[in-house]
């Protein structure tokens, strides 16, 4: 009895005393909910720095679409600031085009990119359209290189901060949230918009953007475990027909309009619900960044003391600032998946790096664009996996299964005329890796130009070019270093000329910058004028077989304009053979250079020098190959070249050095007022008695406008010289060809 006692009573003190201690209370969890909207998700940054200003620890982060970008990059650690300087940062024009450099291109996919105003895939006789504007590979690329630290993390509940985005199922319609996997790549699909991003594959599923089924993901951030939802509702509410004027906004219509129903559901979940004063911007408001992130800060500050009551002064939250580390990747490996069309040496030519190599994300993104620009992959995807110490990257191509396009260009210039170009190219014709290519000029001047390539990476490549060129122009030279203008008593005569050129080739890339290559041409050239009198109508028709070598740089971003890079050329040619039906041929050679630079400075400034120089090798020379000066153009036959202050075909002789320059000045997107002046000496053996140095013969300057449209530049040029009498005016329209 003595015992109960004690023992109750020992219990009653112990309640007595337990009763005296504080209460702790477990700090709730805080979940984030970032909704999709395209630009108008710059509020998220907003609202985001005005948490953190506020001391507010988030625990969780779910995101949908341009919810997911924001809070991917939150949750792997940068702050808001940074994410706000990322996007400040970041051409949104070029990642909506899914932008690939100049210098990602080979030289053949360049002479492609610059011929043509419109590309369409043709696959069993029918004409298509592309799945979508744009793979996104330029998105992943960044998103790749921004998730660096975290490229090993698999499980996205052991990042910095737990976090899940949502995509969605095309072929189900359902949604998909991600919690695992390559965190570049759940973000690329939870963003991947329809019609304007290619679709990702994810685990043998076609995802697309997630708020086409579930744009606000607040049940899943929920069921990760927060007790607190805030939530950020940056989606459209459905407008009136004054407000669908585009594409763009019945299409964002059309996805909200379920999901917009959902919402006031998801709003009764929501523990603080912030919608920001966006309905003047819209999903590509992309410029207008700036503003959109004060909105979303604005929204914020109106809830703040909701949010505030969320801060634990107790241990007040600190943020822990994302240091941006070294981004060298050492690559172990490098894996590839089977392809049918193309080998495993013609992908590593076109990364330009291989298994062993040290490597930064630029270079990654560089082997990614070489790739990309082939246009021979539908869908691109690499992830980087841990492995020995290092890295492998597992590089995961679908061929595109289309495999004929239909190219269309049009163009007009002062030499060839009026015409419109029509293009078939076949891929994958007779081997692994090969295109062929046919163009049919169809105009004043009937002209085709025929390409089969083979494209063997770093091993050596081979081609067959077949090219055809005629046009009828009054000129100033005659062919024949002036002995018929002077027989005739004539300053210019009027010729019918044509160029049948076909080439056998092969090249390689020589220190991953260089093309270098050599070949053997056969060439039938016919020139004639009817209005010779009595002297023959036709003074030249003759076959030429030759031998010719070539180097060749060019890091321009742009052809036509570039703002920076280097250019150079450089071509040797030995003829050994002609028909001779002049009886003049004897075997000689002819090497010429070209060497460019531009640099932009003040912005919209842009400085452009080059100059050229050809010359002949031996004591003889055909006199129809010699340097032609004059006119404008960018597509030369032989040996003509462009001359500001002369009519095409003005000047001639066996040797020459030309020098250009020319600034250019930007006065709006895409409109361009230019200057240049070019100077040169020609004349036959230039080089040897020392003329090529002295103070130039010939003088030219132009001023032009121009401007980069769908179908190509069109420009107009008034140029002249001190030593003519008048001036000429140059137009073209359309890409060169």
């Amino acid at each position: 009895m003595k015992k109960t006692i004690v023992a109750l009573l020992c219990l009653f003190l112990l309640q007595i005393v337990s009763a005296q201690e504080p209460v702790t209370q477990k700090r709730p969890k805080i979940g984030l909910v970032l909704s999709g909207g395209g630009a108008k998700g710059f509020a998220h940054i907003g609202v985001l720095k005005a948490l953190e200003n506020a001391g507010v620890k988030i625990d969780y982060i779910g995101g949908t679409s341009m919810g997911a970008v924001v809070g991917g990059l939150y949750a792997t650690g940068y702050s808001a600031s940074q994410i706000d300087s990322i996007f400040y940062n970041t051409d949104f024009d070029e990642l909506l085009q899914d932008y690939i450099p100049r210098s990602s291109k080979s030289f053949y996919e360049k002479r492609n990119d610059e011929m043509y105003a419109l590309s369409l895939p043709f696959d069993k006789l029918k004409i298509g359209i592309p799945i979508a504007l744009s793979k996104g590979m330029y998105n992943y690329n960044l998103l790749s290189k921004l998730t660096h630290k975290v490229r090993h993390v698999k499980d996205f509940n052991k990042l910095p901060i737990p976090f899940l985005c949502v995509a969605t199922d095309i072929e189900k319609g359902e949604p998909v949230v991600l919690q695992s996997g390559y965190l570049a790549q759940a973000m690329l699909a939870s963003s991947a918009f329809p019609s304007l991003f290619a679709p990702v594959e994810i685990d043998g599923k076609l995802l697309i953007d997630g708020g086409v089924v579930n744009n606000y993901p607040a049940e899943e951030v929920r069921k990760m475990g927060a007790d607190i939802i805030i939530g950020v509702d940056v989606q459209d509410d459905l407008k009136d027909r004054k407000s669908l004027k585009d594409a763009t906004r019945i299409l964002v219509q059309i996805t909200n309009l379920d999901m917009i129903k959902k919402m006031k559901e998801k709003i009764k979940i929501t523990d603080i619900y912030i919608k920001p004063d966006i309905s003047n911007y819209g999903v590509i408001s992309f410029d207008e960044g700036q503003e959109i992130i004060k909105k979303g800060e604005e929204a914020a500050m109106l809830q703040i003391e909701a949010i505030s009551k969320l801060a634990d002064p107790s241990q007040p939250y600190h943020l822990n600032k994302f240091k941006v580390q070294q981004d060298t990747l050492q690559l172990k490996s490098i894996s590839i998946n089977k392809l049918d069309n193309y080998t495993r040496a013609y992908i590593l030519g076109k990364l330009r790096f291989k298994n062993g190599s040290v490597i930064k994300y630029n270079d990654l993104k560089k082997g990614i664009n070489n790739i990309n620009a082939t246009q021979n992959f539908s869908r691109i995807s690499y992830t980087l996996e841990p492995y020995q110490g290092g890295d492998e990257l597992q590089l995961n191509l679908t061929e595109n299964p289309v495999k004929t396009f239909l190219k269309f260009g049009l163009h007009y210039d002062g030499l060839y005329k009026s015409a419109i170009l029509a293009n078939i190219t076949q891929k994958k014709t007779l081997f692994k890796n090969d295109v062929v290519s046919l163009d049919v000029g169809l105009g004043d001047n009937i002209r085709y130009n025929l390409d089969y390539y083979i494209d063997n990476g770093f091993y050596w490549s081979f081609g067959l070019k077949s090219r055809y060129n005629t046009f009828n122009r009054n000129v100033q030279t005659d062919f024949k270093n002036g002995e018929l203008l002077t027989q005739l008593g004539l300053n210019s005569i009027n010729i019918d000329f044509s160029d049948l050129t076909n080439q056998a080739y092969m090249q390689t890339v020589f220190i991953q910058k260089f093309l270098i290559g050599a070949g053997v041409e056969y060439k039938y050239l016919k020139i004639k004028s009817d209005n010779l009198g009595t002297i023959s109508p036709t003074f030249e028709k003759s076959d030429y077989l030759s031998i010719f070598g070539y180097a060749k740089f060019d890091s321009f971003d742009n052809k036509l304009f570039p703002k920076k890079g280097w250019f150079f050329t450089g071509d040797l040619q030995s003829f050994l053979y002609s028909s001779n039906y002049t009886n003049e041929f004897h075997r000689y050679s002819i090497a010429k250079g070209e060497i460019a630079f531009a640099k932009t400075f003040y912005k919209k400034f842009t400085l452009k020098m080059q100059s050229d120089a050809g010359f002949v090798i031996g004591k003889d020379s055909v006199h129809f190959f010699d340097f032609i000066l004059g006119g404008y153009g960018f597509n030369a036959v032989n040996n003509f070249k462009p001359f500001y202050g002369y009519d095409f075909l003005s000047v001639s002789a066996d040797s020459f050095i030309k020098g250009c320059i020319t600034l250019d000045y930007e006065i709006y997107k895409k409109n361009h007022i230019n200057f240049a002046a070019n100077y040169a000496n020609i004349e036959d053996d230039l080089f040897k008695n020392g003329d090529w140095f002295s103070k130039p013969k010939y003088n030219g300057y132009a001023i032009g406008y121009a401007l980069e449209s769908a179908v190509g530049p069109i420009e107009i040029k008034h140029t002249w010289s001190p030593e003519q009498s008048k001036g000429y005016t140059f137009i073209s329209i359309g890409f060169w060809f």
